[in-house]
């Protein structure tokens, strides 16, 4: 019996490697939609949005491990992804409190810049907010 084709799902941060292992697939929320990569997908380049990184857990069905991550872009080639970004967490690595905490004072600067008229206060209180529910949002799968 041949021996079934992986592929290699990287992600990495300006603080170093945060995940790597061997699937049969992966999934990445792009900003153009969502793409599943199996082992000896065309190369391509893409990039994520604020959400989740899914590898499918070798041997189950449908079991999968979700990574966080703040955008950032995936390459695939030669039967490894590698997703580049500033920030990623392990869905168990998550400390949900801290993610709370996150979210609130994103919506506190949220509605500051609103009354404030504040353009660029805005969009980085939106991308915080998106980040922390994000963080929120994996936890508690």
């Amino acid at each position: 019996m041949a021996e079934q084709s992986v592929l290699t799902v990287n992600i990495v941060t300006p603080d170093g490697s945060v995940y790597e292992e061997k699937t049969t697939m992966a999934i990445f929320k792009t900003t153009v939609g969502e793409i599943g990569v199996l082992p000896n997908h065309i190369p391509l380049l893409a990039s994520l949005q604020i959400d989740e990184v899914r590898v499918k857990i070798d041997g189950t069905d449908d079991k999968f491990e979700e990574i966080a991550v703040s955008g950032g872009f995936v390459e695939f080639s030669k039967n490894i992804a590698t997703v580049v970004a500033n920030s990623a967490e392990l869905k168990e690595n998550i400390d949900s409190d801290r993610a709370e905490r996150a979210r609130k004072r994103a919506e506190e600067k949220l509605a500051r810049a609103k009354q404030e008229h504040d353009v660029d206060t805005l969009r980085r209180a939106e991308v915080s907010l998106r980040r922390a529910v994000n963080r929120l949002n994996i936890s508690k799968h």
